[in-house]
């Protein structure tokens, strides 16, 4: 082969592999910030304007939907495509989507249990050994103690999301604690998660009151209606309001105490949605929740492992002293 050719593949190939090293750093820039100068990256990547707009035209070709902007204050920003092109991630991003994925694949949301897993094994097959090496470290070592809530359908979580997003109306049947079926019309505003199972918070148009569903009730079949104009929501906290309306309020038996132990302390004691909790100070806390007997009740304040003050109701203070002489018989 003559020495002119051989030089010319040598450089071109060169050329190459400079070119695909600047697009990894054009893209490792635009995931730190979505908007950029043309200026600020030209001097970034230490190129000029002419072959950072040639890059840029690359990355269009493999998917990437890079806007830009002409004029003085013209710039590039990468944007949500119809597509999704290939992602640069670090190590630790890496590890949780993969360790998130295989907790996917177990878990309450029906329907995303193949999908988690194709997306796992994808991930896995680029991975550096290194880093499956710790993937499968974690994982070896975290046990499922199984899930007792009944699982959501994907597509519905999915639909009800989309229309909280769009402020668009829901018609659905739903099956109460008493399995009774009722028809439901409501104004979806959120979804909360409390660990357990999915809740929609939402406003219900036939009760004109706000209303907690859990998703898991909510029959698949959602028929979207027409748009509505946001209310405001029946508290900053979505999430607190829905831990008030499945740890307290429907319940028979309700109590509130005050514990002589700061909260985050107690808060370790006990699942999510097994009542509320607020600081009254640095070394004292108020605990609200209901349970289906006053027994319930005296076992959860035994969990707490602190001393407490009964505030309400007064039937359980004369509950747990008949306990406390019960158990008073037992250990003698």
């Amino acid at each position: 082969m003559r020495t002119d050719l051989v030089l010319k593949e040598c450089h071109t190939e060169k050329e190459m592999l400079g070119t695909s090293a600047r697009l990894l750093n054009l893209l490792s820039l635009f995931q730190i910030r979505r908007y950029w100068s043309g200026a600020e990256l030209a001097g970034r990547l230490e190129i000029t304007s002419r072959t950072l707009r040639r890059d840029v035209d690359r990355l269009r070709s493999l998917g990437y939907p890079v806007h830009s902007t002409s004029g003085a204050a013209g710039g590039y920003q990468l944007g949500a495509g119809s597509t999704i092109p290939p992602l640069l991630l670090t190590d630790e991003e890496a590890v949780a989507i993969a360790i998130g994925l295989r907790t996917a694949a177990n878990g309450a949301i029906s329907g995303m249990e193949e999908a988690s897993l194709g997306a796992l094994l994808k991930l896995e097959q680029v991975m550096p050994a290194r880093l499956r090496s710790r993937v499968s470290a974690l994982h070896s070592f975290i046990v499922p103690f199984g899930n007792s809530a009944d699982p959501v359908d994907a597509k519905t979580l999915s639909a009800i999301a989309a229309a909280c997003r769009d402020s668009q109306c829901l018609r659905f049947g739903y099956s109460d604690r008493t399995g009774s079926s009722t028809s439901r019309h409501v104004e979806p505003t959120g979804l909360v998660h409390t660990g357990r199972r999915w809740y929609l918070v939402a406003w219900d148009l036939a009760r004109e009151d706000w209303r907690t569903f859990r998703a898991d009730r909510i029959v698949p079949r959602l028929t979207p209606g027409n748009r509505f104009i946001p209310r405001k929501p029946p508290a900053k906290d979505l999430a607190a309001y829905v831990l008030k309306s499945v740890s307290y309020e429907p319940f028979p038996h309700r109590a509130t105490v005050v514990l002589s132990a700061p909260m985050n302390q107690v808060a370790g004691r006990f699942p999510v949605a097994a009542g509320q909790l607020e600081a009254i100070d640095a070394h004292t806390c108020r605990m609200r929740f209901g349970a289906q007997s006053l027994d319930m009740i005296a076992v959860y304040l035994l969990m707490t492992g602190a001393d407490f003050r009964i505030e309400e109701p007064p039937e359980l203070v004369l509950h747990l002293r008949k306990l406390a002489e019960r158990l008073k018989v037992a250990g003698r």
